[in-house]
């Protein structure tokens, strides 16, 4: 319901119960699948998406299946579940998962201050990683570093690649979070790299079209990892480390539900730092 939680569940469910607070991601697999079956359930061909594929993004009440519920540990708004579920389970699965991030590894998050990147900047630091946030105004740099980064770069007005061999005394970054496909951005992540260097990607907001060189790839022997969705030991993990405090949601502002079009005229005109919230509890303010 708009509090979230739970107001009935059908006959076979025995998890998440009547009255339990939950937290919906928008990811459905299908759940029969070999990859859902291995308990990656980020690879399933077949997922499809609330808010994409069938509706319920933005409503008061939505039906899903048990599996897409997940119960919110006490100490946890909503709201905090709700951001803590949209983008760090992804970073877990890129980082984690896809690029084997280890501690006292060197990680550069590119877009760190952005909605992934933000996450990213936390995950990395959770797994012990020396964490270098890349942004694109000294103010997101700013926002990054209070998320736990341990080094800033505008790659606005500083050379990207250089900058990063000067911090890591001439070795590279071990892992690049790269999630921008920016053809101007690119050959600084990628140059970016360590040797064996593991460059991982999800989005393609700047565009998605790069070019590679493929002689670096092969003769340092590096990887390029393609990766997104959501795994459910993700998920869990997630909010276990939310109710730990070792990683928080970034949230901007909370807006009604019916102020839906206004919030996202914001997203369009303004470059926030978090998340807008749609609570469907809350009135709208009424007219200046």
């Amino acid at each position: 319901d708009p509090s979230g939680v739970v107001v009935a569940a059908g006959e076979e469910v025995e998890r998440p119960r009547v009255g339990e607070r939950v937290a919906v991601i928008s990811m459905i697999a299908c759940g029969q699948c070999r990859y859902c079956q291995a308990g990656e359930e980020a690879l399933c061909q077949k997922s499809r998406h609330i808010g994409v594929h069938r509706w319920g993004g933005y409503a008061e009440y939505v039906a899903v299946p048990a599996a897409s519920a997940f119960p919110i540990p006490a100490g946890l708004s909503f709201a905090e579940a709700t951001v803590i579920t949209r983008h760090f389970p992804m970073a877990f699965n890129l980082l984690s998962s896809k690029a084997n991030l280890q501690a006292d590894e060197w990680v550069l998050i590119m877009g760190a201050a952005g909605a992934l990147g933000s996450c990213g900047v936390q995950v990395g630091k959770l797994l012990g990683a020396k964490v270098i946030a890349g942004a694109g105004s000294d103010e997101r740099v700013a926002a990054a570093l209070g998320y736990g980064a341990d080094f800033g770069i505008n790659y606005r007005r500083q050379e990207l690649a250089p900058e990063v061999m000067k911090l890591t005394d001439g070795k590279g970054a071990d892992v690049v979070f790269e999630n921008i496909a920016d053809p101007t951005l690119w050959p600084g992540s990628f140059n970016s790299l360590a040797w064996a260097g593991r460059l991982v990607t999800a989005g393609g907001h700047g565009g998605g079209q790069v070019t590679l060189d493929v002689k670096r790839l092969y003769l340092r022997r590096m990887r390029i990892i393609g990766a997104a969705g959501t795994n459910r030991r993700d998920v869990e993990r997630s909010l276990q480390a939310a109710a730990a405090g070792k990683i928080r949601a970034i949230i901007d502002r909370t807006m009604p539900l019916r102020e839906a079009a206004p919030a996202h005229r914001v997203l369009e005109e303004e470059r926030i730092l978090g998340k807008i919230i749609l609570d469907p509890t809350l009135e709208s303010r009424a007219p200046d």
